[in-house]
């Protein structure tokens, strides 16, 4: 059975061991402990403009996890939702997770009076963009980054 549950303290080795594989996926192998410690710190401390971290869980095992953040636009007076990370476990993948997760932020959003929730993927993420052709529409916005 698949549940989605909200971060929590008790979960931060296995939430660690979810975001490293994320972190992997997009190419970033070398980040430093202290760079996990900030971001769980983030995620857990539960003010009203900070991030929000969710877990699929499966048979007790967190399989995926998802965090958003809700933000001003000014082009939307209730504001915007904003999918940061979403991953499942490559062994855990095909069994609805991301579905389930995002579905879970879309539920978020539409309580705290939110309905537009937006996330970017990589162009070559074709298995995510599969399920993502499912539960949203693509935009026609083109990223741009400033120069590093």
């Amino acid at each position: 059975m698949l549940t989605v549950r909200a971060i929590e303290a008790a979960d931060r080795a296995e939430w660690q061991t979810l975001y490293r594989g994320y972190q992997a996926f997009y190419g970033f192998h070398d980040r430093p402990d202290g760079f996990y410690d900030t971001v769980f710190g983030r995620l857990t401390a539960g003010g009203p403009s900070d991030f929000r971290g969710l877990l699929a869980v499966a048979d007790d095992r967190p399989i995926g996890l998802v965090h958003y953040v809700f933000h001003p636009n000014l082009w939307r007076p209730e504001g915007v939702c904003y999918l940061q990370d979403l991953f499942t476990d490559a062994e855990a993948r095909g069994q609805g997770a991301g579905r389930a997760m995002i579905q879970a932020v879309y539920a978020a959003a539409d309580a705290a009076g939110v309905p537009s929730v937006y996330w970017l993927t990589a162009e070559d993420n074709y298995a995510g963009r599969l399920l993502y052709d499912r539960v949203a529409v693509k935009s026609p916005f083109i990223r741009y980054n400033r120069p590093a």
